[in-house]
C-alpha cells in the first residue's frame, strides 16, 4: 500500500458558477478597441459600450472593457451617471475575478490534475473568503491525490480541509451545486477516504473509522480494491498491532488461562476484520493490479490459514465476499462463548472449534477459541509462531 495507485477518474466538464457574472472561461481576452488615447471621453465611452455589447457573450473581452474604463484617472467633476459607472464596474470585475479563480480551481483539480497549483490557489480564494464551503470541498475531497507528491504543507493541509468541510456538511451546510461530487454522500465519501488514507501511517486507528466510512457509499470508493487494503492494513497497524503486542507480554509461553483466551478471542476478531479486507482487495483488483495483488492474496492466504489451519473453502470465501455487507469494528468481546462439546473419542480433531471451518467464512462475533497448543502463543501467518501475521504492501 506504500504504491497506492490514483483509481478515481471524475468527468472533465467544468462546473460554471451559478452567479450572473462568472466567467465563461478564462482564455486571454482579445484586446477591446479604443481611440489611440485611452482615457478621453470617446475612448471611455466606446470601452464601456464594449463592456455593455459583450457582457452577455463574452466576458473575458468585457471585463478587459471594464478595466481599461477603470484604468483612467476620474473626472475632475464627475458626473452622478459616471460614479454610478464606475461603481457598478468596480464591484462587476471584483466578481468576475473571484468567479473566474473559482472555476480555475475547480479545473486543476478535476481536469487537469495539477494539485499543488490547485491548492496554492485554494489559499488565495479561501483567504479572501474562509466560508467559501464549495472550495473547502472540493479540496478536502480531493485530497488524497496530494498524497504522491510527498509535500507535508498540502498533505495537513488536505486533512485539515476534509475535516473542515465534513464538520460543515454535518451542521447541515449544503451546496447548491455539487459539481464534479454530484450530491452529499458522495462528497462525503471522498472526504473521508481523504483523512483515513493520509493519517493511516501515523493514527491507523483513527484513519480505520473513516476508511470504513467511505466504503458505506455508492461511490467508485465501494468498488476499489485499494479501499480494502487500507481498511486491512489499518487493522493491521492499529488495534492489531496493539492487541497482539499486550497478548504477548502478558501470555506469551505460558499456560492459557481464561484471561488470555478473551484476549485471543478479540485477537482473533480482528484478524477476521483483515480477512475480510483483504478477500474484498483481491476480489475487486483489476488486470492493472497484478503485483498488488499478488501481495493481498498472499496476506490472504496467510492469515486465513492461521485462523483455519488450512486454506479449505478460501476461493470460495474469496468469490462470495462482496455479496456480504462490510463488517464494522468489532466489539469488544468481555466473556468468552461456552465451550462446544468435546470431540468424540476416535474421531478426527478437525479444525478449532469456533473459527468457522468447513464453509471459509470468519468466525463470526469473535467466537474462536484458542489454538489446542499448550501455550497461548497464537500461531502466525507469515512466519514463526512467536510472530504476529505481517500484511505485505
Amino acid at each position: 500500500m506504500n504504491k497506492i495507485k490514483t483509481f478515481l477518474t471524475m468527468g472533465a466538464t467544468v462546473a460554471m458558477l451559478a452567479i450572473p457574472v462568472a466567467a465563461q472561461n478564462t482564455a486571454a481576452p482579445a484586446s477591446a478597441s479604443a481611440p489611440q488615447d485611452g482615457c478621453t471621453q470617446e475612448a471611455k465611452d466606446a470601452n464601456y459600450k464594449l463592456f455593455r455589447e459583450t457582457l452577455k457573450t463574452d466576458q473575458p473581452k468585457a471585463n478587459e472593457a471594464a478595466k481599461k474604463y477603470l484604468a483612467c484617472p476620474a473626472s475632475a467633476t464627475p458626473t452622478e451617471g459616471e460614479t454610478k459607472i464606475v461603481e457598478y464596474l468596480k464591484r462587476w470585475t471584483k466578481l468576475y475575478e473571484e468567479g473566474s479563480k473559482k472555476i480555475k480551481l475547480t479545473t486543476l483539480l478535476y481536469t487537469d490534475k495539477k494539485y499543488e497549483e490547485a491548492f496554492t490557489l485554494g489559499r488565495e480564494i479561501l483567504a479572501a473568503e474562509p466560508e467559501y464551503i464549495k472550495g473547502i470541498v472540493d479540496l478536502g475531497a480531493n485530497g488524497y491525490l496530494v498524497a504522491p507528491l510527498k509535500n507535508d504543507q498540502l498533505t495537513n493541509e488536505a486533512i485539515a480541509y476534509a475535516r473542515k468541510a465534513l464538520q460543515l456538511l454535518d451542521s447541515g451546510k449544503t451546496l447548491e451545486d455539487w459539481g464534479h461530487l454530484q450530491n452529499k454522500d458522495v462528497a462525503t465519501a471522498y472526504l473521508n477516504y481523504t483523512i483515513g488514507t493520509l493519517t493511516v501511517a501515523k493514527d491507523p486507528g483513527g484513519a480505520l473509522k473513516h476508511l470504513i466510512k467511505s466504503a458505506q457509499f455508492q461511490t467508485p470508493l465501494k468498488d476499489s480494491a485499494f479501499t480494502y487494503a487500507f481498511i486491512a492494513g489499518a487493522y493491521e497497524t492499529g488495534p492489531y498491532a496493539q492487541q497482539s503486542a499486550d497478548y504477548k507480554a502478558r501470555y506469551s509461553g505460558k499456560d492459557e488461562t481464561p484471561e488470555s483466551k478473551l484476549a485471543l478471542a478479540n485477537i482473533n476478531q480482528l484478524v477476521d476484520r483483515m480477512i475480510d479486507g483483504y478477500a474484498r482487495a483481491v476480489k475487486l483488483a483489476t488486470a492493472e493490479m497484478s503485483a498488488e495483488k499478488a501481495a493481498w492474496q498472499e496476506n490472504l492466504t496467510n492469515l486465513y490459514k492461521y485462523r483455519h489451519e488450512s486454506d479449505a473453502g478460501l476461493n470460495e470465501m474469496i468469490a462470495g465476499i462482496l455479496a456480504k455487507p462490510l463488517p464494522p469494528e468489532p466489539t469488544p468481546i468481555t466473556v468468552l462463548p461456552a465451550a462446544p462439546p468435546a470431540t468424540p473419542a476416535g474421531t478426527s480433531g478437525g479444525a478449532t472449534p469456533g473459527v468457522g471451518a468447513g464453509n471459509g467464512a470468519p468466525a463470526g462475533n469473535g467466537a474462536a477459541a484458542a489454538p489446542a497448543k499448550t501455550t497461548t502463543t497464537p500461531a502466525t501467518a507469515n512466519t514463526k509462531p512467536a510472530d504476529k501475521p505481517r500484511p505485505r504492501r
